[in-house]
């Protein structure tokens, strides 16, 4: 078996600087050409105009995607393209996301392209197993792609890095279903989509990292790391080890190493400047949920009962996932100190409702198809939408005699982006381009 190529860690001072050891280190540019077409792929799973928004450990730094634009002409290359495929339904239209990430300006700068995966089309590829995804067509085009993902966790995958970063070249449907069950469960299909895709480098954008992850109701930190490497499975295995996770913990990289006949271990894999021991920590990926599968341990701190909502797995898709969280908080505001009147909450495609509650909220569009005719639910309340829009929640809800509140939600949302204002190194400048 060929040596892997190495992995390079290094500590952010200047972006670009740092960017240019990081490539050199790792000799991230060997398997590239100048005339070969070049499409970057960041991570930008969502964006709000509406409400505050923080992109701290959540969205790919536009200081790192200028820093690769210009490190790329310096080198000759001329065919460059940033393309994403963000969530359809919860960001804007992506040529405007990418105005406000200051893309416009590397593309009058440089000639840089840009790409809204979900306005382009979609080309069935056939994985084999009767497995077919959609990808889009400008990523299979690509004479090679450059990975750029960011250094957090996630509360179904353990770890968002490199190889779930390639989820964004799908359409929703193909998305959707990278979240089912038994062969087509979650951890097993992330590590299919990049067989077919040019994957020839990936740089992981360390500057901040996320626990509870993927979206911004987990919790940021500074790191200042970029993480680079042509091999993206010993990327993201370095990555991981860096957030504190073994690969063997991790189901979607374990799956990956045992098709590909790749180690697990970290001593296999030559590592160039900083050591992972001096940078990893542990960041927690997931929220604590009770014992009795009631719902978060804090809804049990304020006693609340008469409530009980089953904990996420991994079949909810990223839509509902993002939702999620707002949705707790709904409910959490409709708590006036008297239960709830004997509700259950299910979602996702696996979560069938139990028998003994008088009320069944059916959140999102596959745990209502799911529970469509379940003779155990006494009265459905379905929350239909993929993924469902909050807004209508509340509607619901506040006809069933509970009323949720929806300004509690919008107080959240600023304090999600209020607490990152007075701390050190947290810069929205990080996202433009001067």
């Amino acid at each position: 078996m060929a040596k892997a190529a190495p992995v390079s860690i290094v500590k952010v001072t200047d972006v670009y600087e740092s960017l240019q050891e990081s490539l050199r280190l790792s000799d991230g540019l060997a398997d590239l050409n100048t005339q070969d077409r070049i499409l970057i792929k960041p991570n930008i799973v969502s964006w709000d105009f509406d409400l505050p928004f923080p992109p701290y450990g959540v969205v790919t730094t536009s200081v790192v995607i200028s820093a690769l634009v210009r490190i790329l002409a310096d080198h000759g290359f001329r065919d460059v393209t940033i393309g994403e495929g963000a969530l359809p339904g919860l960001s804007p239209d992506g040529d405007v996301v990418y105005e406000t990430l200051g893309y416009r300006t590397l593309q009058e700068r440089y000639g840089v392209k840009l790409v809204d995966f979900n306005k382009g089309e979609f080309v069935p590829i056939d994985y084999g197993d009767g497995l077919m995804l959609d990808i889009a067509k400008q990523a299979l085009e690509a004479d090679k792609i450059i990975n750029v993902p960011v250094l957090k966790t996630h509360n179904q995958a353990k770890v968002s890095l490199g190889i779930k970063n390639l989820k964004g070249c799908l359409n929703k449907k193909s998305k959707q279903s990278c979240h089912g069950i038994g062969n087509q469960e979650l951890s097993r299909m992330f590590p299919r989509i990049i067989d077919k895709l040019p994957v020839a480098l990936t740089i992981i954008d360390g500057l901040y990292t996320l626990e509870k992850g993927p979206g911004p109701t987990g919790k940021a930190f500074r790191k200042n790391l970029l993480i680079a490497s042509r091999d993206p499975f010993a990327c993201d295995l370095v990555g991981a080890a860096i957030l504190g996770y073994q690969a063997k913990e991790v189901a979607h990289l374990c799956n990956y190493a045992q098709s590909h006949g790749r180690s697990l271990e970290l001593a296999d894999y030559e590592v160039k400047g900083e050591n992972v021991a001096d940078h990893q920590e542990y960041v927690t990926y997931d929220w604590e949920w009770s014992e009795e599968d009631t719902g978060p341990a804090g809804f049990e701190k304020r006693g609340i009962t008469g409530l009980a909502i089953r904990k996420y797995d991994s079949s909810l898709c990223t839509g509902c996932s993002v939702q999620y969280n707002p949705m707790l908080i709904l409910l959490s505001s409709a708590f006036k100190g008297e239960p709830f009147p004997n509700v259950e909450v299910v979602s996702g495609k696996q979560h069938l409702a139990a028998n003994s509650f008088d009320n069944t909220v059916l959140f999102g569009k596959c745990a209502c198809h799911l529970n469509k005719n379940n003779p155990n639910i006494k009265k459905a309340i379905p929350i239909w939408g993929c993924p469902p829009d909050l807004e209508k929640f509340v509607e619901v809800l506040a006809k069933e005699g509970i009323e949720c509140d929806y300004k509690e939600y919008v107080r959240f949302r600023h304090y999600l982006f209020g607490r990152y204002k007075e701390s050190e190194g947290f810069n929205l400048a990080d996202w433009s381009v001067k």
